[in-house]
């Protein structure tokens, strides 16, 4: 039986004060390098949800010790063994991150997930570690999940195509100490979400693992990570519905502890709303949007795809035409994105043409429809925004635990919502 959630209807501008869990791409990167280190490591401020429980058992399961308090986890890094079937879910982050962990350590284990993560790309990073020495075997379609690890040495130098998504070159990044030995990873092609390299390479430089960057060639020390205490940073990205929020009701909506400087590409939100003709400020830590007449908006998006499900449902009630382009990619997220957004907002009546890396949206006056996630956070929270204006059920709300666990209640927490 589907279960239908009838997403709140704004009566009056939305107003709130939200504070935002732990970043999920930081408390990824940084578990792993914690289980990789000898050292003790406490991170505080971590996100709990789906894929960072999924991180943490995957890595438990390669050897690691993690125990968590709360919001707080404490890693300490063994050898890396593995054994059995871990399950990556549909977290990205997980079946990418930890294959060349799986591929490094002794043993043998099978990387599996849900359906949807058996079509999610993984070619480039299966061949990079083959030609590392990896042994790798495909258990259900050519180079995708589930796959076979038989664990070894492995070595550089190697390069790895990484057009389909950025997590390719960051999970060779990651594991450069589990290498244990200097090696090269060249990067063939342009990698999408480029923020989340530099994210990547900001993290390890925080555990004094160094790679030094020539060109799209990085040099990998492959040197043990340090421990110590670890404060994640709020996810800026699942910040951006509620900020839309303010933006299409002509609201005002703050997130405090909003850094001042980062690699999250949730920090493109101080660009992206004004451009859309929202008002933004960031004050003490404080970050404000304050809602204005919303614009329609031309934008390269290749390094913001995580951003494009809520941009996209603000373009549907903007005046003017908007075209959101060099997302191609997102058809490799965890459903094809370009697809579920094209559809989904046509149920709604609007005008929009889906091209092989782009949308292109012309409002019109949009009615009432039932709203599919296709299993995908980010879809559900697409509809929820759209819901501010239109009347919509959504279904399966509870998808958004993937990255947020609490957002349902998180949104009816804003004032001004029927």
């Amino acid at each position: 039986m589907t279960d239908w959630w009838v997403a709140p209807l704004a009566k009056k501008p939305v107003s709130g004060t939200i504070s935002i869990p732990g970043s999920k791409s930081l408390t990824a990167r940084h578990l792993v390098l914690a289980a990789l280190s000898e050292q003790e490591t406490v991170l505080t401020g971590a996100l709990v949800c789906r894929d960072s429980e999924l991180m943490a058992a995957a890595l438990s399961q390669l050897g690691a010790s993690i125990v968590r308090s709360g919001t707080t986890w404490t890693v300490r890094g063994g050898p890396l063994e593995s054994t059995g079937t871990i399950d990556c879910g549909l977290a990205g982050t997980v079946m990418r991150f930890v294959a060349p962990l799986a591929a490094a350590a002794s043993g043998s284990c099978v990387l599996d997930g849900d359906s949807g993560a058996r079509v999610r790309p993984m070619a480039g990073l299966v061949r990079a570690l083959r030609q590392m020495g990896a042994k790798i075997t495909s258990l259900g379609q050519p180079d995708q999940l589930p796959l076979r690890f038989e664990g070894g040495p492995l070595h550089g130098p190697v390069s790895v195509d990484s057009s389909a998504t950025s997590q390719f070159l960051s999970a060779l990044l990651l594991a450069s100490p589990a290498v244990g030995a200097p090696f090269e990873v060249t990067l063939q092609g342009k990698a999408p979400s480029r923020p989340h390299v530099q994210m990547t390479l900001s993290v390890l430089a925080s555990h004094n693992v160094q790679v030094e960057v020539r060109g799209n060639t990085f040099i990998c020390e492959g040197n043990a990570p340090s421990g110590g205490q670890v404060q994640i940073e709020p996810d800026l990205s699942n910040a951006g519905p509620f900020l839309a929020a303010a933006a299409l009701t002509g609201g005002t909506v703050s997130i405090p502890h909003w850094p001042a400087k980062t690699t999250q590409v949730g920090a493109h939100w101080q660009q992206i709303l004004p451009q859309l003709g929202a008002e933004v400020s960031l004050r003490d830590g404080l970050f404000t949007v304050r809602g204005g007449k919303l614009v329609g908006i031309k934008r390269d998006m290749s390094a913001e795809g995580e951003l494009v499900p809520t941009v996209f449902a603000l373009a549907l009630f903007a005046q003017g035409e908007s075209h959101l382009y060099g997302i191609g990619h997102l058809r490799g997220h965890e459903t094809d994105r370009l697809s579920a957004l094209a559809t989904e907002a046509k149920k709604l009546g609007a005008h929009v043409e889906e091209g092989p890396d782009y949308l292109r949206v012309i409002p019109t006056q949009l009615h009432p429809a039932d709203i599919c996630t296709y299993a995908d956070h980010r879809m559900a929270t697409f509809a929820a925004i759209v819901g501010l204006r239109v009347r919509v059920r959504v279904e399966n709300i509870a998808t958004t635990a993937k990255t947020l666990p609490d957002f349902a209640q998180m949104w009816r927490s804003l004032d001004g919502l029927a």
